[in-house]
């Protein structure tokens, strides 16, 4: 009975690698992500200063799986799911509160020629061209541009970084031209958004221009607005130069904020010094100014060792600053 049991045993442990290495041949799934841990302090304006161990200071710690299986004639088929997580306490979402698979889940199909559409819920592309034209990227943390269209306090005016129950496009680059569009369906109380971009990246110029309209987003919460975002970058060997401007309107309050970025990354040594200066000026309430500066250390093409300080006024509060020193590691 036992050697039966083992040759029905390798039998199966057979027939389960040849389905493996089937599936393989049509289709590649990958693993990937990002570990960002620090340690430092934290003052928000009118706060209290917060020292410790944080995650997803400079790049909001995720892990994703996705996969692409070519369907012939140029087309293919693609999934992506991604989870944030906070690192520092093993939980699951970016602040708490967030679905599992709150940074990316979606299905697409891609064609070389045509683009790409993709169902589910995808990254805005307001915060793509957020990220895409400051110098501290995508970090909460550290980036006045995030920092003022989607973070807490007197930010989070344009909604979540990414919408579910959304259908995107993507265009394929044109000339180097990009269009992209993507609309949220409207459910219960929420969505019923929608947004268009256009992009240029050729030689050492960039530029973008974005706008969308958010109904009530029970994720940020924010009530109903529009944003209109310009942005351009100019590398000129020595350093990259960044410039912003977006408009944000309330259209429950109707109250305007106009939100402004300079910045500035030099490459120095085996790393790059990077700077931004943000300005949050709304047309009724305080205005903010954040400058932050920082130094990125490359150890390998996917370890970095980072050092980063910032200054945030909100005039009549007590002024916030914070500082880290941290890692950050894609896998």
């Amino acid at each position: 009975m036992n050697k039966r049991f083992q040759k029905r045993s390798m039998l199966a442990i057979a027939l389960l690698g040849l389905t493996a290495l089937g599936a393989n041949a049509q289709s590649a799934v990958q693993v990937y992500g990002l570990v960002d841990m620090s340690v430092g302090s934290t003052k928000n304006p009118g706060g209290t200063s917060i020292s410790g161990v944080d995650s997803g200071k400079m790049t909001t710690s995720y892990f994703g799986f996705s996969g692409t299986e070519d369907l012939g004639g140029g087309l293919s088929a693609q999934f992506r799911i991604e989870s944030f997580m906070r690192a520092d306490v093993g939980e699951a979402g970016r602040f708490g509160g967030d679905p599992f698979f709150a940074r990316t889940s979606s299905v697409s199909l891609a064609h070389k020629e045509y683009g790409t559409l993709s169902f589910g819920r995808n990254t805005t592309q307001l915060f793509v061209s957020t990220l895409m034209f400051n110098a501290f990227g995508d970090s909460f943390g550290y980036s006045p541009s995030i920092r003022h269209y989607f973070a807490g306090g007197q930010g989070a005016v344009t909604g979540d970084t990414g919408w579910s129950d959304a259908i995107a496009y993507a265009s394929p680059s044109l000339g180097g031209f990009r269009f992209g569009a993507s609309s949220a369906f409207k459910e219960g109380s929420n969505g019923g958004n929608w947004s268009a971009g256009l992009s240029y990246a050729g030689g050492p110029l960039a530029v973008t221009a974005v706008h969308q309209t958010v109904k009530k987003d029970a994720a940020a919460p924010v009530q109903d607005t529009e944003t209109t975002q310009f942005g351009a970058s100019w590398d000129f060997g020595v350093l990259k130069a960044f410039l912003q401007y977006g408009e944000v309107k309330n259209e429950t309050t109707n109250n305007k904020t106009d939100i402004t970025g300079l910045g500035a990354r030099v490459p120095l040594g085996a790393g790059a010094f990077v700077a931004q200066y943000g300005t949050m000026d709304p047309r009724v309430g305080a205005e903010r100014k954040t400058l932050s500066l920082g130094y990125l250390y490359n150890l390998s093409r996917r370890t970095e060792l980072y050092a980063v300080a910032m200054s945030d006024k909100v005039d009549g509060l007590s002024s916030g600053n914070g500082y880290s020193l941290g890692i950050r590691h894609r896998f």
